[in-house]
């Protein structure tokens, strides 16, 4: 069968960035890529900083800080006053957890699809409290129906403290019905924590329509801002329950300023987070969205091929707007953390190549993004070499 053909290149989108050009930079997904404009606009805030510390964050900084937030909360659909800006969706979910008051017998729900960093802060809380971590197992092709009754059937109301669900999972791209499970887990008086570390940027869906009680989500991958900027939105109800890992000066302001507020902290990805964000609307945002989805795929079909793993057998991330694919890799390859890790050094040493390894359920598996930057000779290249470095053990 033959590959389809890739969407159409958006022209001078590759000049926005300023990533080396003898990498192929296929992993978006991890950290990112922040476009020049928002490199320079962060560059000078921070000239502005050093000229004069003292007037930088005495003199309407908060208030600046506030801006942003409300800009922010604009693009993603949410309640600026349940908004707050952190640093990543891994402290978000930390907030959260230590802002609990989990107890012995109380438990956290979690699939096996969830990111390993909210897992540790996971069972840190628990072992520090007497809680439990339980995991549901989903399989990968499970269908989102399948999906809403194993949650429903592992939900303990009485226990179940709190269910962490990815909206779209890091290590198998697996896009969830997370405004379902909300649903449940409501009917049943358990409060949700949608990770959305991927979809800001990438996927259209607003956070009021999903309802839960605790949604994060990384502005610094697909909405291009600078490293370090995320937001937390909590559901009214949460919100003076909420308090941050550090107290510092603003903690009598309440929520969202007392989590915002790190003193010395360097505030300025946040604030020139608007930036990145101007250079996603001045590409067209769902013309980014729908050319990083049709790239992704098109580069899982041809890395699959290469590989010789029938197009049946290569995951579907469940939605057309989803710029991660998965490609099993040949069984016994990537099946350790460590393994993985080693592996993804050797391609990106040996075919100058950037991608995701990740394990899951016992296997390892290629992650392949699109971006506005790549091409579809990218992939192609890869595809030529990999076969080759795999065999070599």
């Amino acid at each position: 069968m033959s590959v389809p053909p890739p969407p159409e290149p958006i022209t001078g989108a590759r000049l926005l960035f300023s990533l080396d050009p003898a990498v192929s930079h296929l992993n978006h997904g991890s950290f990112g890529a922040v476009p020049i404009v928002a490199q320079r606009a962060q560059q000078r805030l921070r000239d502005e900083m050093e000229a004069d510390p003292l007037r930088f964050f005495t003199q309407g900084l908060v208030d600046r800080i506030a801006h942003t937030r409300r800009h922010l909360a604009g693009f993603l659909g949410a309640d600026p006053d349940g908004t707050a800006l952190t640093t990543n969706a891994t402290t978000g979910a930390a907030v959260v957890l230590q802002s609990l008051g989990l107890r012995s017998g109380d438990e956290v729900l979690t699939t096996d699809h969830g990111y390993g960093a909210v897992a540790y802060s996971i069972r840190r809380e628990c072992h520090r409290t007497g809680a439990t971590h339980r995991v549901l197992r989903v399989p990968l092709t499970a269908t989102d129906d399948e999906v809403v009754q194993i949650v429903r059937d592992g939900l303990r109301p009485g226990r179940t403290r709190l269910l962490v669900v990815d909206q779209l999972t890091s290590a198998t791209a697996r896009l969830f019905p997370v405004a379902a499970i909300v649903g449940v887990a409501g009917e049943h008086g358990v409060p949700v924590l949608v990770d959305a570390a991927h979809a800001p940027g990438m996927l259209p869906a607003s956070v009021r329509s999903i309802g839960a009680d605790f949604w994060v989500g990384n502005l610094h991958k697909w909405g291009y801002a600078p490293r370090g900027t995320a937001v937390l939105v909590v559901a009214t109800p949460w919100r003076d329950r909420i308090e941050p890992l550090v107290v510092s000066w603003e903690q009598d302001s309440g929520f969202p300023a007392r989590l915002e507020w790190q003193a010395t902290s360097d505030y300025t990805a946040w604030l020139s987070a608007p930036a990145g964000l101007y250079t996603l609307r001045s590409l067209g945002v769902d013309r980014v969205r729908a050319h990083n989805a049709g790239l992704a795929a098109y580069g899982q079909r041809v890395v699959g091929d290469a590989l010789g793993v029938p197009p049946a057998d290569l995951p579907d991330p469940g939605g057309p707007t989803v710029a991660m694919r998965l490609i099993p890799l040949p069984a016994g390859l990537a099946t350790t953390l460590d393994g993985a890790r080693a592996l993804q050094t050797r391609i990106a040493e040996r075919l100058a190549t950037q991608v995701a390894v990740t394990t899951w359920d016992g296997r390892g598996w290629l992650r392949l993004c699109g971006q506005v930057y790549n091409t579809p000779e990218e992939y192609q290249r890869l595809a030529f070499g990999l076969p080759g470095l795999l065999v070599q053990r």
